[in-house]
This record gives C-alpha cells, structure tokens and sequence, in this order.
C-alpha cells in the first residue's frame, strides 16, 4: 500500500515537473501564443489556456461575448507592468522574486485579477515578516484586501505583542473599527486592563476633535470589571475627556454599580442560536453591556518564573511548583554571555564568547538578543559595537547599559559604558565609570544603576561602590562593601541591595552582606552554605533565589578543582538561613545567568512546555527528527502530529512513537509513568535543606 502511494506521488510530481517546465519553455519562446496584456506602454504575450487555468477572472473574461479584437490584446487599466510582468512569469515559472518593497503592489493585483495561487504566496510572506513594526500595517492590508487569513494572523500579533505595539505610531493612526478588533479579544496580552484603557485614551488625545465622537464604541470594548475601583475612580472617572461626554455617564453609573455588586437586566439576545455571545466569545444567551465583560484576558494567566539561559535552551523554573518549562532553543545563544530583564518584562542576551573564522580582522563577536516570549525564539538586535566579556548589564529609562568588562580583543581592562537606545536602534558610548574594573556585578532599581566590587586593571579585587544616575549622566561613590570581591551574585530584595559568595584575594567565599539603600550602610547576612563563585542571585513573588555558580570539588585523585554546580537555594527571612529546593537543575550546562521573569503558564502559552520533575524533558528522550520536530510544536500540536504521522507512516509506526514518549499520558494531562513513585506520587518532592555534601 505504501510503496503504491510513493509510486502515484512520484509520478505526480514528476507529471508536475514536467508541465511546469514545458510552460516556461513555450512562454519563453513565445510558441502557440493566442493573447497579450497590456499594461500602459508594455505588451505581454500569453497563453488564454494559462490564464484562465490560473485565474478565475480571466476566464470569465475569456468565456464572456467580448469581441475576438479585445480577447486578443486584454487592456489593464491603472497597472504597473512591471509587477504584472512578474506575475505572469511566476504563472509559468513557479518563480517570483518577493521583497518587502513590491509585496504590497504584487498582493493587491494578484487579488484584483483573483489569482489564487500568487495571493497566497503573498499571504505566506507577509505573516512570516510580521513584526512589531509592520504588524498594524498588515492588518489594515488584510482588511483592506478581505483576506481573513492575513488580518487573523497580523491581529494574533498585535494582540500577543500589544503591550509593545500600543506605544507605535501606527497605533495612534489606527480607524476606530480597526482599533475595535485589536482590543476586543480575549487573546489580548496585557496584565491589566489599565493598560487597554491607557492605550485608548492615548488614540483618543492623539485626534481628540475627530475621536471623541468614537469613544462611546470603543468604550464599550474596555473591560472595566478588571481594574481595581480604586483606579477607576481616580483614573477612569476624573479622566477630563470621560467628564466631558455626556453620553458616557450613564456607562460610568452602571461600571459603579457592577463594583458594588449590582449587575442590570441582561439584554436579550434577539437571534436564538443556542449559544450567546458576549464581544465575540462564548456565552449566555442574556448579554450584559460590553463594558461589563468580566472575562480575563490571554495575558493575565501569568505567574513568576525564573528563567535560565545556556547555549541550548533557555528553561523557566517555578519555585512554588518546582517544576520547568521550556520557554525556548537557544541554539544561536553564545555560552558566557551576560542577561538582563527589562523593566518592561524583555528578556534580552549581550556578548559571550563567539568567534568568527572567516572575520581575520575582528574574529570576537558580541552579539545582542532578545527573547520574543510568545514565538519562542531569540530575534537579533545590534551588536556591540567591540567585543568585551566580563561586563555588566543595567537598565535605566527603557535602555540597556553595558558596564566597563574586558576587551575580548587585547585584553585589555575597559571604564567605557555602551548604552541601546531601542527607539533609535543603536549603541552609544556615555559617561565612563570611575576605574577600569571587570568581573563586577551590576543591578538596577527605580532608574538607578548600581556597580559593585570586580577585579581592576591590577588584577585585585575592589570594594568600591558606584551608582548612575541616567538623568544626570554621572557616577557618584556609594559606601563600598565590606569584603572586596568578583564574580558573585548580587539582586535587589526588600529594600536592600544583597550580594553573596564570589572570589576574593585568598579565594572563593561564602559572604553575603547586604546594603540597606535607605541608611547607604552595609550589613552581614548569614552566610551562604558553600563557597563558591558565579552564584546568581534573583528576587521572586518576594523570596530571594540563589542559582548554580562555581565550587572547589574534590577529585577521585583527591584533588580539588572549580566544578560548576546547578542547584537552588532559598533564603528564608525568618529564620535567616538558606534551604536547598533543587539539587540540580533539570537541564545540563544551565549558564551562570539567571533572571527573572514573568510569563504564561504552560496550560495557556503557546512558547512552553514542562519538565518532567526527574529533569529529563519529556519528548527529548531520543533524536530522531520527529521529536525533535515536536519540541518546536509545543504541546498542542502532539496530537496532531500522531495523526499525521498516522497518515503518512501508518497507525503502527505512530502508536509506536506515541506509546514510547508517554504522549497519551501527556496529552490527556498525565505523569509519565516512570516518573511515579510506589505509592503512585509524582516526582520528587524532597524540598528539605541539603548541606554542602
């Protein structure tokens, strides 16, 4: 049976080959030519076969009581010939050359003439060249055209993304519907609703005598059962436009009314269908106002992770449920790089140790990433403008700042400060930092930007101390640390900035002290229960993490050399004393760097996937392509990939390969069943504190 299947489909596409090739060859040369088009000045000879097989227009063109005269020369008005010229030799080639500056014109022509086969290559470019950008510009094509398949995908972007999008331009230029079908989802991707009526207010200031007539519309796509009542009188009720509007106080009424538990009479839906709707979702027959929608958004399904990046992957760990995710590959992700997350929740990745071959000149690269949460994927940003390792990374005002290091180059110790501007798109050198350090740590809080301890150009650890102000643009001295250090772990938590292990002058160290930023003292903490260095430090849902590092191991030869570690701890305030939670994080080589963040959980994100709690992922188990094929899917899409491998290898084959991942397990939401114990529990949940054995 199969080997007729590859038969039918070997002889199709050579069938295929074949014609396409004969096509070109005619068209080429210009044999059994029986019509033209013509566009302005430019004649083009074609086939009436051809067009007609291609496009349902011309063949009622063809078909119709026109003369023989205008069925031989098709005169196209208002078309570039150029774009028609490209057109018809993909009708006969296969072939096109798409750029993202002749997409639209070709788009717009291959939907007037209705030529499927052209649209639909368009389509497919544009939706893989969405970005922030250009997105809104897509949507309005997609609607502009009628192309539901376009206008879905640009408004899944916008709403995955509106967060970014809704400070663009090209938001503010939006038409009222258009603004409508970005925000009326519930795939909306925002944390509060506050955001929604921000981002409107904004579009309403922006044209305030043209748009205000709209906000009664748009009103009602605001959901503002979700916000506190706190903010919606102090923000929502005194907002002077809202004042203004008449029309816009009985809705003010009845928002009130809902807070204190007071919902009016649904209206009734007038067309029965058996399933009612409220703004495009399911729901009751009986509808409440749109602005009384008390469905959460995509986006507020959210929980705190700690996210770890290596040159593999980058895995999300929840301390609550002691468990990981997969957030996303990170293949291109370079090992000893440096990570920051962003005020604004952007996971982003500068330098490691990336050498370019071919590059004589220049062969060290700093390379600059950022983590797009949604899609999984790392995108590529500007790179440094000279490779440096051993740096440190802030941010103050939206900007990234990279903080004196080593020149990869020469070697050299740096002072100098490199900071991205993401609205220009570029790097720019500020003021430099009092010495020449490297191997310090760097943390930012409220626009402050503070750099500790590291080893100076005479190779000694420093105790010193700096802050920067982005505002003033100028480093000042701050009290300096008890213990001169580098290399250790440092993070904000409950007022006060707390540093731990590290190297010193005589070796690794277990201190931590802690700088009070109200009284600019230090103070000891208790100390962490092994020495060691690159330990990270990372502040979550208000307890302090302590991730992985460097520690002196001892050999079966009974000497002791630095092994890296990829364990957790937790401080507990209380008690002051730390608690290991993780003897080894489920993942190999996990980097030094570890930061905060805050995404979906996995039962609502389409970019992760858990762990096993035995650490081994769960699909990963061999490397056949298939599985890795999976990994890329996420979980959603394993089901669908046991039917087509259903379909194409047989039911054998994919209940061989769904029987051996444990898929049936997963999928129905399951533990694998080598993953419980005897008494049926899953996983090990041995949380208790661990010594440094």
């Amino acid at each position: 049976m199969d080997s007729q299947r590859e038969l039918t489909e070997e002889l199709r596409l050579y069938q295929s080959t074949l014609l396409q090739d004969g096509l070109k060859e005619l068209f080429e040369e210009k044999k059994f030519v029986d019509c033209s088009l013509k566009a302005g000045n430019k004649s083009l000879p074609c086939h009436r076969l051809i067009l007609s097989a291609c496009s349902p227009y011309f063949r009622e063109y063809f078909l119709s009581e026109q003369s023989e005269d205008k069925k031989k020369e098709v005169v196209l008005d208002d078309v570039d010939p150029n774009i028609l010229d490209m057109i018809i030799k993909y009708l006969y080639s296969a072939s096109i050359d798409l750029n993202d500056s002749n997409v639209q014109d070709i788009f717009a022509l291959a939907s007037r003439f209705q030529i499927p086969s052209v649209f639909t290559v368009c389509v497919s470019y544009l939706q893989k060249r969405l970005a922030v950008g250009n997105c809104l510009a897509i949507l309005r094509l997609g609607l502009l055209l009628d192309c539901p398949r376009l206008a879905f995908s640009a408004r899944d972007y916008v709403s995955d993304h509106f967060v970014q999008i809704c400070k663009e331009e090209d938001f503010m230029q939006l038409a009222p519907h258009e603004l409508i079908s970005v925000i009326s989802p519930d795939s909306l991707n925002v944390e509060k609703e506050e955001v929604v009526f921000e981002a409107v207010m904004e579009w309403v200031r922006t044209d305030k005598e043209n748009r205000v007539k709209n906000l009664g519309e748009v009103f009602d796509c605001i959901r503002f059962r979700l916000m506190s009542e706190k903010y919606f009188k102090e923000h929502v009720e005194k907002d002077d436009i809202i004042k203004s509007n008449s029309d816009l106080h009985k809705k003010l009424k009845v928002i009130k009314d809902a807070f204190a538990g007071k919902l009016p009479e649904p209206a009734k839906s007038s067309e029965k269908s058996g399933k009612g709707e409220v703004n495009g979702d399911v729901g009751d027959e009986d509808l409440l106002p749109g602005y009384l929608n008390d469905i959460p958004r995509h986006g507020m399904f959210v929980k705190d992770l700690i996210l770890l990046v290596n040159d593999t992957a980058a895995v999300a760990y929840d301390p609550l449920e002691n468990e990981c995710y997969l957030a996303a590959l990170a293949e291109q992700i370079p090992r000893n790089h440096s990570s920051i997350v962003t005020k604004q929740n952007q996971v982003c990745v500068v330098g490691g140790l990336y050498v370019d071959d071919e590059n004589k000149d220049q062969p060290f690269q700093s390379y600059f990433f950022q983590l797009d949460s949604v899609a999984g994927e790392w995108v590529g940003l500007p790179p440094l403008p000279s490779a440096r390792c051993l740096f440190g990374l802030g941010e103050a005002d939206g900007k990234i700042y990279v903080i004196a290091g080593k020149d990869l180059q020469t070697e050299e110790s740096l002072d100098s400060v490199l900071c991205y501007d993401p609205v220009a798109i570029k790097w720019n050198e500020v003021k430099k930092l009092p010495i020449k350090v490297y191997g310090h740590a760097t943390v930012s809080n409220h626009g402050m930007i503070y750099c500790l301890g590291g080893k100076t150009e005479d190779k000694k650890c420093t105790n010193r101390t700096f802050i920067y102000n982005s505002k003033k643009g100028d480093w000042r001295d701050l009290a300096p640390m008890k213990m001169a250090r580098s290399m250790f772990g440092v993070a904000i938590h409950k007022g006060k900035i707390v540093i731990a292990g590290g190297v010193t002058e005589e070796g690794l160290t277990a201190s931590v002290e802690a700088f009070d930023l109200a009284t600019n003292k230090w103070e000891l903490m208790p100390e962490f229960p092994q020495e060691r260095s690159s330990i990270s430090l990372v502040t979550l849902s208000g307890s302090l993490y302590a991730i992985g590092g460097f520690a002196m191991v001892q050999l079966e030869s009974n000497e002791f050399a630095p092994s890296e570690v990829t364990d957790i701890w937790k401080y507990d305030d209380e008690k002051k004393e730390w608690s290991g939670i993780l003897k080894e994080i489920p993942i190999k080589a996990i980097n030094k760097k570890a930061e905060k963040l805050t995404v979906r959980p996995v039962e609502s994100s389409k970019s992760c996937m858990p762990y096993e709690k035995t650490g081994n992922l769960l699909i990963n188990r061999n490397t056949e392509l298939a599985v890795k094929d999976c990994i890329k899917m996420g979980l959603s899409e394993m089901y669908w990939y046991y039917r087509k491998t259903e379909e194409d290898d047989g039911k054998e084959m994919a209940d061989l390969i769904w029987k051996r991942e444990d898929w049936h397990r997963l999928f129905r939401g399951e533990p694998s069943k080598e993953n419980k114990d005897d008494n049926g529990e899953v996983g090990n949940n041995d949380n208790n504190k661990y010594d440094k054995e």
